[in-house]
């Protein structure tokens, strides 16, 4: 058997370094939040519209995602049209699916 060797100066450290680069890899936002901040101009922060337009979190994603490829095919008439066309069909079911997961606006905020 080998005799333990005593740590040199760099192994605490690099001990360190490794354990917080990991702690950032796994703390990637889910796939659709990045792409969602687009939508955070009308809709609110994650879907929660703060007055006057719908929020959009927790409703069906399979709708959600048949209306932003239905605008972004179309000739575009106002903003949300040219911003669904900015995205791929992909991104655009990230889209919908991120904000699905969400939990939905409860009743009375009045931006239902």
């Amino acid at each position: 058997m080998k005799p333990r060797q005593a740590p040199t100066p760099l192994t605490v450290p690099l001990t360190v370094a490794l354990a917080t680069l990991t702690s950032i890899v796994s703390a990637a936002p889910p796939p659709g939040q990045l792409l969602s901040s687009m939508c955070a101009q009308c809709h609110g922060t994650n879907g929660q519209a703060v007055s006057g337009i719908a929020s959009i979190r927790g409703k069906n994603a399979d709708e959600m995602y048949k209306k932003l490829l239905e605008r972004s095919k179309r000739p575009p008439e106002n903003i949300m049209d040219l911003q669904a066309r900015a995205f791929t069909s992909a991104q655009l079911r990230q889209i919908a699916n991120y904000l699905a997961s969400l939990a939905p606006v409860e009743s009375g905020t009045g931006d239902e």
